[in-house]
């Protein structure tokens, strides 16, 4: 939260209109968890927000590419590349696949039935680290095939 503070006051210095509405976005929304959880923001809190508006970015993005608003999406994914450089590293696929191989020997699965089971331990596993949960679980259900 400090480091936004600070980046927040660099863009109002360097005019950089983007980087300074996107952290203000950024404050707002850890604002409104802290708010509304009722408990100070931690580390996992605030990367869980981060991944959220991250992921609000790339679907505006998306939306605007369709609509054949190109320069809309070009800016919700430049401010999608400044929240993603305060999002902790992204797991390589290595450690992804190492992961879901340790959560099939751990939950002995077997069958695509009990993939959830394999997701929950998968995650426990890469905790603290950036996950697409979509793409692990796609991987888990090819395994359990």
């Amino acid at each position: 939260m400090e480091k936004i503070q600070r980046d927040m006051t660099a863009a109002m210095k360097a005019r950089d209109k983007i980087t300074l509405n996107t952290l203000r976005s950024v404050k707002t929304a850890l604002d409104r968890y802290r708010v509304d959880k009722q408990k100070p923001v931690d580390d996992k809190a605030e990367q869980e927000v981060l991944n959220t508006l991250a992921k609000q970015r790339q679907e505006a993005a998306d939306a605007f590419r369709k609509g054949g608003r190109d320069e809309s999406a070009d800016k919700e994914l430049a401010e999608k590349k400044i929240l993603e450089s305060y999002m902790s590293p992204a797991t390589t696929e290595e450690e992804v696949l190492a992961a879901i191989e340790k959560a099939l020997q751990e939950t002995a699965a077997t069958s695509v039935i009990q993939a959830g089971a394999v997701m929950k331990y998968a995650q426990s596993l890469l905790s603290g680290k950036r996950v697409d949960n979509k793409a692990l679980m796609e991987k888990i259900r090819a395994k359990l095939k």
